[in-house]
């Protein structure tokens, strides 16, 4: 067996795993930068749901531009400088937050940490796919997934609770301080998620024309497809969660977030389970499985016929479904990346498919914002509902396709 075929050492993957899950962990965190502060910015600045909306839609337009942006600047010049250009966006979003004085700031703000964001799945792909051993790339995935829920249940609890205390311009301030925490690790440690020899290695293999190649491939614009749909129905609940439990089950404020944070906290415990299950190669169907299942968790939800005490294991449920579905949906990715393209096209590749997750994203409030706002909060539960299902069909005409 030769070097180049031998398993990487565990404690090599462990740290790589590790690293590139907290920088994951952090780039979630700041999804909800905003979110969690609606309460206090819609008073304060004025705003109705739509509004307030738009700042999410700016942030996941740019983060979708961005991202299909760099993954081919992360091809180019490696990741560990993009994450930290990306990490470095974050804080100065969030000392933006804490002197914005207008709907318009409230804007910039959205624009600068969906630039932030837009760096971190091709960067942190391409680094899990370069420098863990393939033996160990569905737990990887795994983490990388974990991390990015855990990362949006701390947030909400994180946000709330130092804007109650102290007023959201703290919150944003301190949420700053978590990015420049990331910042200095991922500087003390950027020779771990160095791949610049594999990336080196690896070009001369494509060639030039071939750059924009992978966007004749039907699996990849089927992986889009199922990631814009799929996160079109988690960001409706990212956003709205609260407010629709407060609405149609009288939940407290205080309650409705919990809610939001037992969502994902299941997802994460979905994640664990889904990291194992992933390694029996059955993608797709593991995908359509779990997502079919959310979705009717979803319908139950929106019926409004279940006791307050039902809710919290409720979202925890259907967190939990859509966790198990996501190291499977990464390797499919992956699968679809290398069946034609290589690892030379980690970056590009993983970043076009995940710009439609920030598509996905940007449109939740648009379309469920008006919903939102003529108080037809069942009719939102169902739309998730339906976008999960659609999605399961793009999931298995990828598998067709690869």
């Amino acid at each position: 067996m030769t070097a180049t075929t031998l398993p990487a050492p565990q404690g090599n993957d462990i740290e790589v795993i590790s690293l590139i899950g907290f920088v994951h962990g952090v780039s979630h965190f700041f999804h909800l930068l905003l979110p969690p502060l609606f309460p206090w910015l819609m008073q304060d600045f004025n705003l109705g749901f739509s509004g307030i909306g738009v700042t999410m839609t700016v942030f996941f337009i740019v983060s979708g531009v961005g991202q299909a942006m760099a993954g081919f600047l992360v091809d180019r010049f490696g990741a560990a400088r993009v994450l930290g250009g990306g990490i470095s966006c974050f804080a100065m979003a969030g000392v933006m937050l804490h002197f914005a004085t207008g709907y318009p700031m409230l804007i910039a703000v959205a624009a600068l940490a969906g630039l932030g964001n837009s760096v971190f799945h091709p960067a942190d792909f391409t680094v899990l796919n370069h420098r863990v051993s393939q033996a160990r790339l569905g737990h990887a995935f795994s983490v990388h997934g974990l991390s990015g829920n855990l990362g949006w249940a701390a947030a909400p609890v994180f946000m709330t609770g130092i804007a109650t205390a102290a007023g959201w311009r703290t919150a944003a301030l301190a949420a700053s301080l978590v990015a420049v925490a990331a910042l200095a690790l991922l500087f003390w440690r950027r020779e771990v998620i160095d791949e610049q020899e594999a990336h080196h290695a690896t070009k001369p293999d494509e060639p030039t024309s071939a750059t924009f190649a992978f966007l004749a491939s039907r699996a990849v614009w089927l992986c889009f497809l199922f990631f814009l749909l799929i996160t079109a129905a988690f960001g409706t609940i990212q956003n709205f969660a609260s407010p629709i439990l407060q609405a149609i089950y009288g939940l407290s404020l205080t309650t409705a977030a919990l809610a939001l944070s037992t969502y994902m906290v299941g997802a994460a415990a979905g994640i664990v389970l889904g990291g194992f299950l992933a390694q029996k190669n059955a993608h797709e169907h593991l995908i359509a499985g779990a997502l079919a299942v959310a979705a009717m968790l979803a319908i139950l939800l929106a019926s409004g016929i279940l006791p307050a005490w039902a809710i919290l294991p409720l979202m925890g449920g259907i967190g939990f479904c859509t966790g198990i579905a996501g190291p499977s949906r990464d390797l499919l990715v992956r699968k679809a990346a290398t069946a034609r393209f290589g690892k030379s096209a980690y970056g590009r590749v993983y970043g076009f498919v995940y710009s439609g997750l920030d598509l996905g994203l940007a449109m939740a409030p648009v379309i469920f914002g008006g919903l939102m706002d003529s108080r037809r909060f069942g009719e939102v539960l169902i739309g998730i509902a339906v976008l999960q299902t659609l999605a399961i069909f793009s999931a298995l005409r990828v598998g067709k396709a690869v």
